[in-house]
């Protein structure tokens, strides 16, 4: 997995007005937790651009004066409006300590029954949470859909892989071919049809053929 560095400057307030100050500054306020005690620190928000806005994983590699921590991201907490980074948690990484992280799902290939007979490709898991160490976490889980037909699945046992665990069901679908909409309503269309022309045949046809268990009149007006 690839790595990001982010420089920053460790914060020695952690009052309201100190971290409205950083904010008003351009930089956001962020703590590392796992290794003990939590280090408080700052950085630009520029730093963050890369990991943030981005359909990849990545470690992070942080810089702080005396020390460097490789580090994954825990949480991060956006203004409501404006979008901008208000808060961010790094969770610290420690090379022989398994650590658990949600991995984006990258689909490859062309499922057949997309481009041959008019499905729809339902993406179920757009990130599937992995256990791993450190230096088996993966950028992004490949899943090959270039066999799946209409009504196909692809289960997280068709993505395992031997260098992590997934926290999911052996049964969790991360994505499925189904019919389209279109296709649906086509059916129950040609099917309403022939209900129709079957309805029309007999109406213009000879009188449809009494219930069982229904009486008809004689031939003589008479009851029998």
């Amino acid at each position: 997995m690839k790595s990001i560095t982010i420089k920053g400057s460790k914060r020695e307030s952690v009052g309201k007005a100190s971290t409205k100050a950083l904010r008003n500054a351009e930089k956001v306020p962020c703590v590392l937790y796992g290794g003990g005690n939590a280090i408080h620190f700052s950085a630009d928000e520029l730093s963050f651009s890369k990991l943030v806005y981005t359909n990849k994983a990545h470690t992070v590699v942080i810089e702080l004066e005396d020390a460097s921590f490789n580090a994954i991201l825990q949480d991060i907490q956006f203004h409501p409006v404006s979008d901008k980074i208000l808060h961010v948690d790094f969770y610290q990484l420690f090379e022989d300590k398994e650590i658990s992280m949600d991995i984006p799902v990258e689909f490859i290939g062309q499922a057949p029954g997309v481009k041959f007979s008019g499905g729809v490709l339902s993406k179920n898991k757009r990130k599937l949470r992995v256990r791993a160490l450190p230096s088996y976490l993966p950028d992004s889980i490949t899943a090959d859909i270039s066999n799946l037909e209409i009504g196909n699945k692809l289960y997280v046992t068709d993505v395992a892989d031997e260098k992590y665990t997934f926290l999911h069901p052996d049964n969790t679908v991360v994505c499925q071919v189904r019919n389209s909409r279109v296709s649906l309503k086509t059916e129950e269309d040609e099917i309403e049809g022939e209900e129709s022309s079957e309805g029309d045949e007999v109406a213009e046809g000879e009188t449809a053929p009494a219930a069982e268990g229904t009486s008809t009149p004689s031939e003589g007006g008479e009851d029998a």
